[in-house]
C-alpha cells in the first residue's frame, strides 16, 4: 500500500528520476515551455517551483543550491538572469500546465508546461481586456439617499402628450400639413 507516499516515482529508479527532472527543469528554464506527459509535468512542477522561488534572491548560496539541482551552468545563468527578473513580483505559481490530449502511439496524456510570465500571446491578450469590476447582487445604499426602495424600483409611467380616445372618436389630422410634406418630398 502507498499510504502517505506523495511522490510519483514515474516507474524509474531514484537516480534516473532525479536526472530526468533535472534535465526537464533545465529545458523549461532555457526554452520557457516544454511538451511532456501530464504525470511528468506535475512532478516537474514540484521540482522547479522551489528553484524559481530561490532565484528571486540572487546570492551565492542560492546559485549553488540551484546548480546542485540543475547541473547545468547555462540554465543557472538564465534562471538568475532573465527568469528571476520576470518573476520578481509574483508570489508563487510560476508555471502553468495545459492539457493537450492523448498521444497517438501509447495514448498517454500529453501536456504543455510553460513559465507563466513568458507567454507573450496570453500577456498581450490580458493587457487588452478591460479590468473587470466585481458587481454585487446585494443592494447597497444609493447616492440619492431616498428611503423608499419600492419607489426607486418601480419606474414611473410615461405621461401621454395627448389623451387616449376610442377609434371612432379620434380626430383626423389636418390635410394641409400632409400635402405640404408630400410636395417637399417630390421636389427633393
Amino acid at each position: 500500500m502507498r499510504h502517505g507516499n506523495k511522490v510519483n516515482h514515474l516507474g524509474r529508479t531514484h537516480s534516473h528520476r532525479k536526472a530526468m527532472l533535472s534535465n526537464m527543469a533545465s529545458s523549461l528554464i532555457l526554452h520557457k515551455r516544454i511538451e511532456t506527459t501530464l504525470a511528468k509535468a506535475k512532478e516537474l512542477k514540484k521540482f522547479v517551483e522551489p528553484l524559481l522561488t530561490r532565484a528571486k534572491e540572487d546570492t551565492t548560496h542560492n546559485r549553488r543550491i540551484a546548480f546542485g539541482y540543475l547541473n547545468d551552468k547555462e540554465s543557472v545563468k538564465e534562471l538568475f538572469g532573465t527568469v528571476s527578473d520576470k518573476i520578481a513580483d509574483r508570489p508563487g505559481g510560476y508555471t502553468r500546465i495545459i492539457k493537450l490530449g492523448n498521444r497517438l502511439g501509447d495514448a498517454a496524456e500529453v501536456a504543455l508546461m510553460e513559465l507563466v510570465d513568458f507567454n507573450d500571446a496570453l500577456l498581450l491578450a490580458n493587457a487588452d481586456k478591460p479590468v473587470k469590476t466585481r458587481r454585487s447582487r446585494r443592494g447597497g445604499k444609493k447616492e440619492g439617499g431616498s428611503e423608499t426602495p419600492a419607489a426607486e424600483a418601480a419606474p414611473a409611467a410615461p405621461k401621454a402628450d395627448f389623451p387616449i380616445v376610442a377609434e371612432d372618436e379620434a380626430p383626423e389630422a389636418p390635410k394641409a400639413e400632409s400635402d405640404e410634406s408630400q410636395e417637399d418630398a417630390k421636389s427633393e
